[in-house]
């Protein structure tokens, strides 16, 4: 199974010169606790929830006047569309991550593989195999 058929898609992002409350009220819209931070198609890094708590409040700075580039996570892992499941899946455990960024072969953003999606994939998976294996009388 390929990673382009769990992926989610299209995927919701932010510019790197938005503001940390922009991203905030963002997140808030879509319920979610992570952006992609993409400038001209490409993937600049990534931020969360927790990056904008941890760097705005403890810190004291001002979520209306800091961007988002400020405190985005920009090494990251990432996938391809068409690289293997499995590869995506041991990638994300080594890594402790419950999100990986898959780009298309030009480097543009093409889904956001989650945790989530992998149990999904999962059970899809699990109940083909059962389908195919229980005869129906």
């Amino acid at each position: 199974m390929k990673v382009q058929e769990l992926m989610t898609t299209p995927v919701e992002f932010i510019a790197p010169t938005k503001s940390l409350k922009q991203a905030a009220r963002k997140m808030k819209e879509l319920n979610v606790g992570y952006l992609p931070i993409v400038e001209d198609g490409k993937l600049l890094g990534t931020i969360t929830d927790r990056d904008i708590t941890c760097y705005a409040v403890a810190i004291g700075r001002s979520p209306d006047e800091t961007e988002v580039q400020r405190c985005m996570t920009r090494d990251l892992a990432t996938c391809f569309e068409d690289q293997d499941i499995s590869e995506a899946a041991r990638i994300m455990e080594e890594l402790h991550i419950r999100r990986l960024p898959i780009l298309h072969h030009d480097n543009t953003l093409a889904g956001i593989l989650t945790v989530d999606d992998l149990a999904r994939g999962s059970h899809d998976l699990a109940g083909a195999v059962l389908e195919a294996a229980i005869p129906i009388h």
